[in-house]
């Protein structure tokens, strides 16, 4: 499973002219997920994302988490971080799951984000064409790859 968190001051969803999600300072997080991936990736990666510490502290230093400073999250399904760009110019996307399998992972991501978050987490729709709009704040983006624990 992979993950780009955004530290953003606002970001939204919107599907079909519709704004289906709307958060005012937290993290976007752009989630890509792979048939190798269990409920350790959501977890160890759950854990991460709630407790990084990427939010200026009262000396503007990077010491709180999203938790620390009440923030918000959305969550958005992203298939193509897992693009391989090995051969020829049109990236593969073979490494991304189906459906039928990312679907309920995809699912339970979520769920088990609002239960250690112990807040509603905001999302995008599986696998709908939507406009993500966001103001990075910072910028502070960091990617995380959970078969890759670095």
């Amino acid at each position: 499973m992979k993950v780009v968190i955004q530290r953003v001051s606002e970001a939204s969803v919107t599907i079909e002219g519709k704004k289906t999600a709307d958060i005012k300072k937290g993290l976007l997080v752009l989630v890509g997920i792979e048939d190798a991936d269990t409920q350790e990736d959501i977890d160890w990666l759950v854990g991460k994302i709630i407790k990084m510490r990427i939010f200026g502290d009262e000396n503007d230093v990077m010491n709180c988490s999203v938790q620390d400073i009440d923030g918000e999250i959305i969550v958005v399904s992203q298939f193509t971080l897992h693009a391989s760009t090995k051969k020829g110019n049109r990236p593969s996307y073979i490494k991304a799951s189906k459906s039928d399998f990312a679907i309920p992972m995809y699912e339970n991501f979520v769920k088990t984000l609002e239960k250690e978050f112990n807040k509603k987490v905001q999302t995008g729709i599986f696998g709908a064409d939507m406009k993500v709009n966001l103001l990075n704040d910072g910028p502070v983006t960091v990617v995380i790859d959970s078969k890759n624990k670095e």
